[in-house]
């Protein structure tokens, strides 16, 4: 009879558990945090609801954090008494491809968004009624019909309904043989040592498993130190500007996925260190060699398209 009741199938239902609704409640508590706090930027800003600052924002962001941890103990949890089965492994990595799939849709819509700045410099159709569109500049005005854009003084380009100047500035792209190539062999040379690891783990080999993950999680933070050296010395400013915004919207994203993908890693380091993670049954190691391969791959676009193509006469402008 007992035999009878217990699990004839290799499929894990969950225990209740309260994490989903807190993953809700703290998004939803990061959301309007995140509208308060942009609310309260600027002169004479008013907040919402009486409240300013980035407060609710941080405390959205800290519950968040914080389910994340308890929710994946959990799942740390059930593998290690066994309920990852061989066909609850192959389902976590079709969520971990899905996953990886809305990524890559969310990066192509950077990259529509560069490219169609790019590819139409000029203004494709006149707006109706433009000279009463606060804010609204033409594409002619701001990049002068080519791209990478004039620099900004050239242009002169001014808010049509007030005359008053556009703010930011362009002077001029990065030299994508600087900075830009040698982050590019950072994150190659960063994908051997994660392929290194994981081969090491395959093989049992410990050793060679902590030494890859380290030398992959260094030359991540490596890598995030030289783009920030590169932002603060970029020619061009995030707003005010559709160069700066397309390039940092772009390349900031990217960033933040190289910084999510390091401490992915360092988490896997640890969890290495501590003697988790068997031939047979490391797919929390596998999900982050997969997300930081992905990391690489659309460096690898980022770099081709953005700073070699659309590099133009003014690369290197930026000291």
């Amino acid at each position: 009879m007992a035999q009878a009741h217990g699990k004839q199938h290799d499929y894990h239902l969950v225990d209740p558990s309260p994490w989903p609704l807190t993953a809700s409640l703290s998004a939803l508590v990061t959301a309007i945090g995140a509208i308060i706090w942009m609310r309260s930027l600027g002169e004479g800003a008013s907040g919402l609801f009486g409240i300013h600052g980035p407060w609710v924002f941080l405390a959205g962001f800290a519950g968040l954090a914080t389910t994340a941890f308890l929710w994946w103990r959990d799942v740390i949890k059930e593998a290690n008494r066994g309920d990852h089965t061989p066909v609850v492994q192959l389902h976590l990595r079709y969520g971990m491809i899905l996953f990886i799939a809305s990524e890559v849709m969310f990066f192509v819509a950077w990259f529509w968004a560069y490219f169609d700045f790019a590819l139409f410099p000029a203004d494709v159709h006149m707006i109706e009624n433009l000279k009463e569109g606060v804010g609204m500049v033409t594409r002619n005005e701001l990049f002068g019909g080519q791209w990478p854009p004039v620099p900004v003084e050239a242009t002169e380009a001014v808010i049509p309904a007030t005359g008053a100047p556009v703010n930011g500035y362009f002077k001029g792209t990065f030299d994508p043989w600087g900075i830009p190539l040698v982050n590019t062999l950072i994150l190659l040379s960063s994908g051997c040592t994660v392929t290194w690891a994981h081969h090491a783990l395959l093989k049992n080999d410990r050793r060679g498993l902590v030494l890859g993950l380290l030398a992959t999680v260094i030359l991540g933070a490596i890598f995030t130190g030289f783009q920030a050296y590169e932002y603060m010395h970029a020619a061009f400013t995030f707003g005010g500007h559709a160069y700066g915004s397309s390039f940092f919207m772009a390349t900031g994203f990217h960033g933040a996925h190289v910084i999510i993908g390091t401490i992915f890693l360092l988490v896997c380091l640890v969890r290495a260190i501590r003697g988790a993670f068997t031939p047979q049954q490391h797919f929390g190691f596998e999900a982050a060699a997969w997300y930081w391969h992905f990391v690489d791959v659309v460096w690898l676009f980022l770099f081709a398209a953005i700073y070699v193509w659309g590099a133009g006469a003014n690369a290197g402008a930026a000291h």
